[in-house]
């Protein structure tokens, strides 16, 4: 990533958002995950759903560490010229997401599923032991 490194708009990087042909950009840099997409191991859907888009926010809410980081580093492309966003900043922000996603079921509901479950089947156990 020297001073050869290569400029890119953001229309030139969408073209990219294919199975075949899969780019990402994160935090103003391209990178080409096409060889990724099979080990990427929040599987290829993810960094398909951010083909030839901005996933900086993705990114760094995924939690990813410096191993992940690093490993940009041999899919880069080059620079993105921000002044080629067709959305302004300010637009680009994700509305902050309520604690109950009604898309998703969000991991409390999960976690009182498991609770009911597991006292469902304890009433079960109780009462067969009574009516023995």
């Amino acid at each position: 990533m020297g001073a050869d490194s290569k400029v890119l708009s953001y229309s030139q990087v969408s073209v990219h958002n294919t199975c075949k042909d899969c780019w990402v950009i994160i935090n103003a840099k391209a990178y080409n995950v096409t060889r990724f997409l099979e080990d990427h191991p929040g599987g290829e859907e993810v960094l398909l759903a951010a083909a030839g888009k901005d996933a900086s926010e993705e990114f760094e809410n995924a939690g990813h560490g410096s191993a992940a980081r690093l490993m940009l580093d041999e899919f880069y492309v080059g620079e993105v010229d921000p002044s080629t966003n067709p959305t302004p900043a300010a637009t680009n922000v994700s509305p902050p997401r309520s604690e109950y996603d009604k898309d998703k079921p969000s991991e409390y509901v999960n976690k009182i599923l498991y609770l009911l479950v597991a006292l469902g089947i304890m009433a079960l156990a109780v009462g067969f032991w009574f009516y023995e």
